[in-house]
């Protein structure tokens, strides 16, 4: 179990009343404190990189979550789906099963069980491991003495994947794709495409449509906006892009998430990359159901990208990467539906590198919570998947 030491204990305890007059001077309501109940490693291969996960919880209870496994490191050609199961609310989980696993780098993974049970499971292909390993090819012919047998192991690795295939076709694997499964996870389908991407995934709202907030990947237009199913994933089509900001390149938005606050109220969270508030959370809304949206807005939040949860009470909470010091995994709280949100609670404060994060989160039947995320831990380059389970408190 990978708990807070004491001395984390203490100081959080001594700062808490001067952080209290800091929020309350700030006009954020002060979080309820995070009580760590199990904080702990889930994945069973240490010696591979697991990155981007995403968690859901069935209606049995069942925690399910998918991520980017099988690889070696956070940009190579080995990238694949893999899912995991926990009957346990979070206490175990089953040796990973891989689902997807195309002959390019498949990368980041969204999950969503549905209202008839089927579990759609979201990907996109990448080949952005090629510019270093053309480098890294010429490299090694030029200055042979300067690579060690383990480095030039792993290039012929990732070599011989890349050529598996030829360029034409390496680049026609390139695409947003989504697999279903109407039997729990027996079985799934085969990979079909879908208008976007976003790293969780879509979701489902009151009337039973299902929403996927993200962005068009791939395409000259790059689009970024909203995409619908009404067959229960299994077609979609393009509803409503999301506006763009004065003075922002709609290229640079990415990672988008949405929740439906009440019915027709719809939030989304963009990852933004534009030079005014770099590295931020922006928000958009929808009053009508995801078919028109605002312009997207700061919100104060600096991290990335957002998973949005709404509460059985109501509220709604966001959980983001937080890739500066304390490096680790935050979240914040919203009881107004999205006009304010809360100073952060610290999942993790304890990263020792900023390759982590991506965290999403369930609420169980006894208010607690299960947030999972990757991240390198000390001593294995090999990212990991890191799962605590929490209650907020005061």
């Amino acid at each position: 179990m990978d708990l807070d030491g004491k001395s984390r204990r203490q100081f959080f305890s001594q700062t808490a009343s001067l952080a209290s007059g800091l929020w309350l001077a700030s006009g954020r309501s002060a979080p309820a404190a995070p009580k760590i109940i199990k904080r702990t490693l889930i994945d069973k291969q240490p010696h591979i990189y697991h990155g981007w996960p995403t968690l859901a919880r069935k209606k049995d209870g069942e925690l399910i979550l998918v991520c980017s496994g099988g690889r070696e490191s956070h940009v190579c050609p080995f990238g694949r789906v893999d899912f995991l199961q926990s009957k346990d609310q979070g206490f175990t989980w089953s040796y990973p099963r891989t689902l997807v696993d195309s002959a390019i780098d498949d990368r980041d993974a969204g999950i969503l069980e549905t209202a008839n049970g089927s579990l759609l499971v979201t990907t996109f292909t990448s080949l952005a491991y090629e510019p270093n390993l053309k480098k890294d090819i010429a490299d090694s012919s030029a200055s042979k003495e300067r690579w060690t047998k383990a480095k030039l192991e792993k290039l012929a690795r990732c070599k011989g994947a890349r050529d598996r295939l030829s360029e034409a076709e390496r680049n026609a694997q390139l695409g947003t794709w989504m697999i279903r499964s109407e039997n729990g996870g027996i079985d799934f389908s085969a990979p079909y495409r879908v208008p976007v991407n976003s790293p969780h995934g879509p979701i489902q709202v009151s009337d039973g449509r299902i929403l996927y907030a993200g962005k068009a990947l791939w395409t000259e237009a790059a689009k970024v906006g909203v995409a619908q199913s009404t067959d229960d994933g299994k077609t979609w089509s393009w509803l409503a892009d999301i506006p763009t900001r004065q003075g922002d390149d709609h290229r640079d938005y990415h990672e988008l998430h949405a929740v439906e606050l009440t019915k027709d109220h719809l939030i989304a969270h963009i990852r933004n990359h534009n030079k005014r508030n770099a590295g931020e959370t922006l928000q958009s809304e929808s009053t009508d159901g995801g078919k028109s949206w605002s312009e997207p807005h700061e919100i104060g939040v600096w991290g990335l990208p957002s998973h949005l949860l709404r509460l059985r009470d109501g509220r709604l909470m966001m959980s983001y990467g937080h890739r500066r010091k304390p490096l680790g995994n935050q979240v914040r709280i919203s009881d107004d539906g999205g006009k304010s949100w809360s100073e952060p609670s610290l999942l993790s404060d304890d990263g020792v590198t900023g390759d982590l994060g991506y965290p999403s989160t369930v609420e169980l039947d006894d208010g607690s919570f299960v947030s999972v995320w990757y991240e390198v831990r000390p001593g294995n380059p090999m990212a990991s998947l890191r799962m605590s389970k929490w209650k907020l408190e005061g």
